[in-house]
């Protein structure tokens, strides 16, 4: 790899994770803007949980197609329509006045916000060498904690100076200024150094990568761990609000607190996995035991609801985001250590779509146990044992990360 080309994947790197820092921030709003469009809307517990399943079920249908997309168009044509729809789906939310109509706009959302990371994964497995796309991936992935950092703190101010619906819109357009800078700059590995730009090219089939155990295993993890972040995502605001009697004024610290957390490790992770690559370790091993760690240190998220004090409930739930990040950075990893470039997109559709599934159960889960109970104590047992049951499976189905030969 020349020097001209090495400096270069690290742009592709970040304009990764500016476009997942983006989507995070419109997949976000909704949740903080909670109790405010509650109230004027006389929304139930279960017409929020309606709302983030249509988002979520919209999430898992694209991912049906998400994937292939990449390895059809080709990441930079792909990701850009993906942009494109989301995009112009979070500045309609300012369309809707009924629970019916957040649900059409999440569900638009869901569909575009699907192609986000099959890109991502794909730039990665394009541009990095196998010791390196978990820590590529570990920067992209924490572009997700910055994009909700970013929301709490800029959402207020957007509010109160123009209302609800022209933060939709505001916050909506800031895709499209990304998608010129991904159109302007991004080519696949052969267009960087001057040749054509990235062409379409001859994409695995589905059923070609269906029936490998590799696919499951990387599926069932998303099925099994992708809900607790749509929890935290969705539901966190309403816990500090509930819990701790924060509003919309005062989610800004707190949140960011826990969402920085999240930030390091997410690049811990990838950081982690890499250097014990690079001591000697196989792929193998350095994986599982990075995600064995941050397995254990979910646990104690099982205390948060019964913590009187704010910042030490928001010290363990962000250990417990962060854990989640570094955990979901070698979880994406192990697509391209198991399949060729061609057919990663197409396997992290079917993870996202299993992900997806598994955050719609959570949502309507969430819904009738806050209906329920008012509590949040049996919302934060389900974390304590979904990330040591994925690695479990994970390591049932593929002990040795064997690597697939496609047709």
């Amino acid at each position: 790899m020349t020097a001209t080309l090495s400096r270069y994947r690290w742009t592709v790197c970040a304009l990764l994770f500016f476009g997942v820092a983006i989507n995070y921030v419109d997949r976000q709003t909704i949740a903080l803007l909670k109790p405010t469009l509650a109230s004027e809307f006389h929304w139930t517990e279960v017409d929020y949980g309606h709302i983030v399943f249509a988002f979520t079920l919209a999430y898992g249908l694209g991912a049906i197609g998400a994937g292939r997309l990449m390895d059809v168009l080709g990441t930079r044509r792909g990701y850009g329509l993906a942009v494109t729809l989301w995009s112009v789906a979070a500045a309609a939310h300012a369309l809707a006045g009924s629970v019916l109509g957040f649900m059409a706009a999440r569900f638009a959302l869901g569909l575009g916000e699907a192609g986000s990371f099959p890109a991502s994964i794909k730039a990665v497995a394009e541009w990095f060498t196998p010791r390196e796309r978990a820590f590529a991936t570990g920067i992209f992935n924490a572009g997700t904690s910055v994009g909700t950092i970013f929301t709490p703190l800029v959402l207020p101010v957007l509010v109160l100076s123009f209302g609800w619906r022209w933060a939709f819109v505001i916050t909506g357009s800031i895709g499209l200024v990304w998608l010129a800078a991904w159109l302007r700059w991004y080519r696949a590995p052969r267009a960087a150094d001057g040749a054509p730009a990235d062409q379409p090219f001859a994409a695995v089939r589905w059923i070609d990568v269906f029936p490998h155990r590799q696919t499951w295993a990387f599926a069932i993890g998303k099925f099994l761990t992708d809900p607790i972040w749509y929890m935290y995502l969705f539901w966190l605001p309403d816990f500090l609000h509930r819990t701790h009697g924060l509003d919309l004024a005062s989610f800004g610290l707190p949140l960011a607190a826990i969402y920085i957390l999240a930030d390091g490790g997410s690049i811990g992770g990838g950081w982690l996995s890499s250097v014990l690559i690079a001591r000697g370790w196989s792929q193998n091993r350095a994986r599982k035991t990075t995600m064995l760690v941050c397995a254990l240190c979910v646990l104690p998220v099982l205390f948060t609801p019964r913590v009187a004090n704010l910042w030490l409930a928001v010290l363990i739930v962000g250990i417990a985001a962060g854990a989640h990040q570094g955990f979901s950075a070698n979880l994406f990893t192990l697509t391209s250590d198991m399949f060729e470039t061609r057919g990663v997109g197409s396997v992290v559709g079917i993870g996202q779509l299993c992900g997806a599934a598994g955050g719609m159960l959570i949502a309507l889960a969430v819904g009738q146990i806050l209906q329920i109970t008012g509590s949040y104590v049996l919302v934060f047992l389900i974390p304590c044992c979904a990330y040591l049951c994925a690695l479990g499976i994970i390591h049932m189905l593929s002990p040795r990360l064997e690597r697939v030969t496609l047709r």
